[in-house]
């Protein structure tokens, strides 16, 4: 409970403008700790970041680091516990807002050695003495995102990570994730030992590659379903990692990898190929091009239509084999190329890829962000080359002949540029006004949108282990960009965003203070639009399960000038925008209000209840209404994301009241010290998570809207266990209390459970000792061997960490936070932290 001093002292920063972010700017904000090669949004105040498994400086538990969160408010990062390797896993959202990653690597040592004790196929390890990582290719690991007010040391605010407990039926490294409908997630391909590029040369086993490569499909959660090849993951065999996937209107998948492309049913396995990529360029790892959905809008009826840019047109054989490339990749330019097409178009025709216009720079590794405008900004990547890194070619024999270590690529792109899917065909691409980063962006870097509307940009990593002196270094340096809509000093200030969005049913409304704009309150009107970002799981410039849905609205101008918009729900098919966590951004005018983050649907794995929609009433004008907000203040942009009940929403002017950040850092040192003493007797809050609020533009409180959701518990059960369905909702009052879950849905884990992994199932990364016992020797060098292969090394013994039934788990099913857990911790929630 915060004191009235505490709150006055909120108020009064709150009631005072803010200095904006110079728009266009990129600037260095702070250390991640561990450099970013992964990273989602957990809420509105965390970022979680995920490495693999190597020497960084920062430990935790006796071992360094491979995990962080990221307060956004301060810009300070602390490490986390992950106990398997997350080299190169995929990752995805769950409906009710808990976030989950799939496979890794094996365990590794200092250089990307294998690890010291193997497992039985003698070419991975099941653990490391050094590193003390655990191996990563099978695990499920889970997490529940927490806020300040919760205690992040309880184990309900830590990952998850136990594959003799929560793991895949497959081996997978580099896998494509994709949620449907219901919330499960198809998890596709991948590697089971990895490499450059996932086959051999010549290709003469294109289904396995002689057991490295794995060419099936599973479920999260598998309901008891088995693993089952998928056709195409054969016929792209060698260009296939992190197949790009998307969720189509119908149910079916859209699935592009190598220069393929089909259409694939879930339920029946069944492909419908589609035209291969124009001009032979790869966009998948490592060729890595920039790939998006556009916005999904009522003026496109909500079909999706999927764009490509940059990646590489390198011949076939160039791409060599697990060990390397067969040519210098950083001497080959990166393509300029992009294509739209949309998968199932509703005018009868045949899907075919289309033109669009090229990229400013050619690009390997650019990333697309969209932004609450419904334009795409691009950023990361290099002018030439690949992905991936090696210490050799068929060309280049020797690392000390390699020109850049071991990046396959360079000259790194660092202007970021913007792209507006509805502007004239020749005049979508811009980059005016935009600044250019110091800091090289290649492989393993990334980029995800705030709730601020800014964008962060962390990572970059082309080494096997750390090496800050390489030509293209480890990085821990993030960095926010701010678009071009940070020329305003206020933004949108909307009342009356719900918790929770269904599919279909009654409309609601938002109203837009008069002091949220300038001007004329029926031109603004005109230009507001109403978003749904789902920001994504970012790693190897892909944002899986990125999304955006512009919502039907209509309005009425008062005559006070402030606006109601009148909202429809999320479309009554789920398949458009998967259930789970968003954010819903009101635009005016082009200015985005802050993110509220939201539920989209149940909460639940299981088919999403629908509704018809309500029909919206008419727009209503009043013709001498304004807003009240200084027009200095609420910069010029335009929004190009069209659509309201009647199709005609654009950009616009906005106002409101923000936070002056050096007041608002002083409230947050306040409350973060108040915090802590009230909570000192059950937990030790690092620094990192005082709550100054260093938004460029922030809103002022709107009211005693609280973004509580309901229907939050959620069990999560691994492969051959059932989905269970969250009991109860959850409010503020009740966050202190245990999660909620159905416990009758799994099977307890032993409260006692613990040892070292070998003897008795698994090892307990949460027992009293977990792996601490073991000694880790600290080094950051870089060790790379001349006669090392970046991916692989030889066997050194055999053994064999993680026993599990053939289903991919050791037990039939399990909920990680629920109180029959061993994993029960005495505060939060079993819901997402808001």
């Amino acid at each position: 409970m915060h004191s009235p001093l505490s709150l006055l002292a909120l108020g009064l920063a709150a009631a005072l403008p803010a200095i904006a972010a110079n728009a266009g700017s990129i600037v260095e904000v702070g250390d991640t700790k561990v450099s970013a090669m992964m990273m989602f949004v957990g809420n509105s105040e965390k970022v979680y970041i995920l490495d693999k498994a190597e020497g960084n400086n920062e430990q935790v538990n006796g071992h360094p680091a491979w995990g962080s969160v990221w307060d956004i408010a301060s810009n300070q990062a602390t490490v986390m516990d992950v106990k398997t390797n997350v080299f190169c896993a995929s990752g995805m959202h769950l409906p009710n807002g808990s976030y989950v990653t799939f496979g890794g690597n094996g365990a590794i040592t200092k250089g990307g050695n294998i690890g010291s004790e193997l497992n039985p196929d003698g070419v991975s390890a099941a653990f490391d003495q050094t590193y003390q990582d655990f191996d990563g290719r099978k695990a499920i690991r889970v997490l529940n995102p927490c806020t300040n007010s919760d205690n992040f040391d309880s184990a309900q605010c830590q990952w998850f990570d136990d594959p003799s407990v929560l793991s895949m039926q497959k081996n997978r490294w580099y896998s494509a994730a994709e949620p449907l409908g219901d919330g499960r997630i198809a998890i596709i391909g991948g590697f089971v030992n990895g490499g450059y590029v996932n086959r051999n040369w010549p290709n003469t086993d294109p289904a396995t590659e002689g057991g490295a490569a794995e060419p099936t499909y599973e479920f999260y959660p598998s309901n008891g379903e088995q693993a089952q090849v998928m056709q195409f993951m054969i016929d792209t065999s060698g260009l296939n990692s992190y197949a790009h996937t998307f969720l189509l209107k119908s149910g079916k998948m859209f699935v592009q990898a190598n220069i393929s492309t089909m259409i694939w049913e879930p339920e029946t396995n069944q492909e419908t190929r589609l035209p291969d990529m124009p001009g032979g360029v790869a966009r998948v790892y490592p060729a890595s091009g920039a790939t998006a959905m556009l916005p999904l809008t009522p003026a496109n009826n909500y079909n999706p239509t999927i764009l490509f840019c940059g990646g590489s047109d390198l011949p076939d054989e160039a791409w060599g084999n697990y060990s390397w490339p067969f040519v210098n990749t950083w001497e080959h330019p990166a393509s300029t190329d992009c294509q739209r097409i949309t998968p199932e178009p509703e005018d009868g025709s045949s899907p075919v890829y289309v033109q669009d216009d090229d990229m400013l720079e050619g690009r390997t590794m650019g990333q697309f962000i969209i932004l609450p405008t419904g334009k795409l900004l691009v950023v990361n990547g290099g002018k030439n080359g690949t992905a991936g890194y090696a210490d050799r070619t068929l060309v280049t024999l020797t690392y000390g002949e390699m020109p850049f270590g071991m990046s396959l690529a360079s000259d790194p792109a660092l202007t970021p540029a913007e792209y507006d899917p509805t502007a004239a065909q020749g005049k979508r691409w811009s980059n005016s006004g935009f600044q250019t980063s110091n800091i090289p962006r290649l492989y393993h870097s990334s980029a995800i949108l705030l709730p601020d509307a800014s964008v962060m940009i962390a990572g970059g990593n082309p080494n096997v282990d750390v090496n800050t002196t390489a030509p293209f270094p480890t990085t821990y340096t993030a960095e926010i960009f701010y678009p071009s809509y940070f020329s305003a000093t206020t933004r949108p200030q909307p009342q009356g965003i719900p918790s929770t969005l269904s599919y279909g049913g009654s409309s609601f409304d938002i109203t837009v203070p008069t002091s949220s704009y300038s001007g004329s309150a029926n031109d603004a009107a005109d230009n507001t639009h109403v978003a749904v970002i789902r920001p994504g799981w970012t790693t190897h410039a892909m944002n899986m399960g990125q999304r955006y849905l512009q919502l039907n609205s209509t309005y009425t101008v008062n005559s006070d000038g402030s606006i109601t918009l009148h909202c429809s729900q999320m479309p009554p098919n789920a398949n458009i925008f998967q259930p789970g966590p968003a954010m819903v951004f009101v635009v005016v005018n082009g200015i985005p209000s802050n993110g509220t983050f939201v539920t989209v649907g149940s909460g639940n794995i299981e088919t999403q209840p629908t509704s018809d929609a309500a029909a919206l009433p008419a727009n209503v004008r009043f013709d001498s209404a304004s807003g009240s907000a200084d027009g200095s203040s609420t910069g010029n942009n335009t929004s190009n994301a069209g659509g309201s009940n009647t199709g005609a929403i654009i950009g616009g002017v906005v106002g409101a009241v923000v936070v002056l950040g050096i007041i608002g850092a002083l409230v947050g040192i306040c409350l973060s010290r108040r915090r802590r003493a009230a909570n000192r007797q059950d937990t030790n809050l690092p620094s990192a998570m005082a709550g100054k609020n260093s938004y460029a533009m922030s809103n002022a409180p709107s009211g005693s809207f609280a973004t509580t959701q309901a229907g939050m518990g959620y069990a999560v059960a691994g492969a051959g266990a059932g989905a269970g369905a969250g009991a109860g909702g959850v409010g503020r009052d009740e966050m202190r209390g245990l999660r909620s879950s159905d416990s009758s849905a799994f099977l307890p884990v032993e409260q006692g459970y613990s040892g070292n992994g070998a003897g008795n199932g698994g090892y307990n990364p949460y027992s009293a000792g977990g792996n601490a016992s073991r000694e880790w020797g600290a080094s950051s060098t870089n060790l790379v061997p001349q006669d090392h292969e970046p991916y692989r090394d030889s066997p050194q013994m055999n053994h064999q960490f993680y026993p599990t039934r053939e289903n991919g788990m050791s037990m039939d099913g399990l909920d990680p936070y629920s109180d029959a857990s061993r994993m029960r911790a005495g505060t939060p929630t079993g819901r997402r932290g808001y």
